[in-house]
């Protein structure tokens, strides 16, 4: 209480304090850069020059490559990107992957690991956005919301898939978590982009080979 007996109400960042969503990535994003003049790059991770180098994302590459043999492989990806509130499962880790190599070559080099923290920032983005109590969850009528202002035509009947699927409470809750929610948007995201490479004249039908299909499906469901 003030001194003339108002009560202030916290402003949303007192109320709170946001979750890192796949922590300690989130993290090393939010510290400062330091002068180029003074930093070098550790010599298992150099790429491109060392002034458009940054020095974060070397940070965060050489506390991923735990062996230290220049590259990152799916359990090194995953215990990078868990903490202990937030478990990325393997299946995210391998579809998250698979969107950056186009392969099921599940080893990133320097500019993998760099490309798929530019989408994790993306994705992170737009999940803090919509998870107002930084609780790491959004319910289905957030997702779906979601999902629209992406430019995903969604039906309640995909939508209620996509939540049991991604819930990892089976549906019951009906609340997909951080890792899961970019587990859901890049799955349809890939799905779109394959269905609108076929498309013809915004028609809303495609034609696909077996085998093209096959090969642009079967990675969601194995990963």
């Amino acid at each position: 209480m003030s001194e003339t007996g108002t009560h202030h109400q916290p402003t949303a960042e007192q109320q709170y304090t946001p979750i890192p969503y796949g922590a300690p990535f989130a993290a090393f994003m939010l510290l400062p850069i330091p002068s180029t003049h003074s930093y070098k790059p550790p010599k298992k991770y150099e790429i491109g020059s060392g002034s458009s180098t940054d020095p974060k994302v070397v940070t965060c590459f050489n506390l991923a490559d735990q062996d230290g043999n220049g590259f990152i492989d799916d359990k090194e990806l995953q215990r990078f990107l868990s903490s202990d509130n937030q478990i990325f499962s393997l299946r995210i880790v391998h579809l998250l992957m698979y969107h950056i190599t186009n392969t099921n070559t599940r080893v990133l080099g320097p500019m993998e690991f760099t490309s798929l923290l530019s989408t994790l920032q993306y994705w992170t983005s737009i999940f803090q956005r919509f998870d107002k109590d930084r609780s790491g969850k959004i319910d289905s009528s957030q997702l779906e919301v979601v999902l629209q202002s992406l430019g995903f035509s969604v039906s309640p009947v995909t939508l209620d898939l996509l939540v049991s699927k991604f819930d990892k409470s089976g549906g019951v809750e009906k609340v997909i978590e951080y890792d899961n929610f970019v587990g859901c948007c890049l799955t349809l995201k890939t799905l779109t982009d394959m269905f609108k490479e076929k498309e013809t004249n915004n028609s809303g039908s495609a034609t696909f080979t077996y085998e093209s299909l096959k090969l642009k499906v079967l990675p969601f469901l194995i990963a």
